[in-house]
């Protein structure tokens, strides 16, 4: 059974290849969902698929790239058909 979750991440998350990284590690993680940047320099971030891999890319998402600083990670419940066929970049 899937699970999903919407996280916000704050920080220097934006031009940073925030969206990209978080897309190769959703995909490795066997997830769907999707990456957007938001006006207000946030990240959204919302992954569809095993709870565990979830909980294994949010931990990720307190690091993130290299270049990222990542200051907040906040997780909200979602659900399953928000997140599409596959992992996208917005």
């Amino acid at each position: 059974m899937n699970a999903a979750a919407r996280f916000f991440v704050a920080g220097r998350v934006q031009g940073v290849f925030y969206r990209a990284s978080t897309r190769s590690r959703a995909q490795a993680l066997g997830l769907r969902g999707h990456a957007h940047n938001l006006p207000d320099g946030r990240v959204e971030v919302l992954a569809v698929g095993a709870a565990d891999a979830i909980d294994v890319l949010e931990e990720w998402l307190w690091d993130g790239p290299v270049h990222a600083v990542v200051t907040a990670v906040s997780r909200e419940s979602a659900t399953v058909d928000e997140a599409g066929e596959g992992f996208a970049l917005g």
